[in-house]
């Protein structure tokens, strides 16, 4: 792709957030599009926002347990960015039509007190950046069809990754804990939708491990002279597969002791 492919791609898939109408597959529009023209989309992505007035908070890591992977076909996580106009509070209430397609993952987050970056990155390196970590749920949506009505394809990661990596909305819980005072493998949640069990997991399912997430994303950002800054959020993937929240959803996740967190969709 030119980086004038880049250019259009982000610019409707900017519009397609603004107006909630979706975009077809960039991958059908671009079928010599890789991952760094994915990542260049996203970019040009961020710097429209930022020239927008809007600011970054932090960084989302997706594609981090095997299943979803697979589902992709491929072996790697993938990243977006969150922004200042995503963040909703425990227990908030998303208006009609804020979102086009809205799902939900559980995870955890990680806000961090010290810088962290460098293509070196160690585990101890993210514990000792780490103010705390807390529950979330990560609200995703998709600006771009997940099937093409046509030809039946499906959108595949290059795609997923134009779109922020399908970020939307994130949402702390209110407990905030030492990063060492859990195994975080073995933090989970069940996740219900008006009342019914739709999903469970555990961290075991963020890449065994979701300190070992945040390695990876820092020395990703590493790569492209990118750093994780000190107050920023940064959602370690999740460990339940995404349930989908239509009008009057209501969304209770319940991480045990860790804590829980709360979203309506109205």
């Amino acid at each position: 792709m030119t980086p004038q492919d880049h250019a259009r791609a982000a610019a409707d898939l900017l519009q397609a957030e603004k107006t909630g109408q979706q975009i077809g597959l960039l991958t059908l529009r671009h079928p010599e599009m890789g991952m760094d023209d994915a990542y260049e989309v996203q970019n040009a992505i961020y710097r429209a926002k930022l020239a927008a007035g809007q600011k970054v908070i932090g960084w989302k890591i997706g594609l981090t347990s095997k299943a979803m992977q697979s589902a992709l076909n491929i072996d790697i996580p993938d990243s977006g960015i969150l922004f200042d106009d995503m963040v909703f509070k425990d227990g908030a209430t998303v208006p009609a039509g804020r979102f086009i397609q809205p799902r939900v993952e559980a995870e955890i987050a990680f806000v961090m007190k010290t810088a962290l970056g460098g293509t070196e990155v160690t585990r101890a390196d993210v514990i000792a950046a780490t103010d705390y970590v807390a529950p979330s749920v990560e609200i995703l949506d998709t600006r771009i069809q997940r099937i093409d009505p046509v030809t039946g394809k499906a959108r595949v990661i290059f795609d997923t990754i134009s779109d922020n990596a399908a970020n939307a909305g994130i949402v702390l819980g209110q407990q905030r804990h030492a990063i060492d005072d859990f195994d975080l493998r073995w933090v989970g949640a069940m996740a219900f939708r008006n009342g019914e069990v739709e999903e469970t997991g555990l961290g075991a399912g963020v890449l065994n491990d979701p300190i070992e997430s945040v390695v990876w994303l820092a020395r990703r950002m590493a790569q492209y002279g990118q750093s994780i800054e000190p107050g920023q959020v940064i959602l370690s993937g999740s460990f339940i597969r995404p349930i989908e929240c239509p009008s009057a959803s209501h969304i209770h996740t319940d991480f045990g002791s860790f804590g829980q967190v709360d979203i309506s969709f109205a």
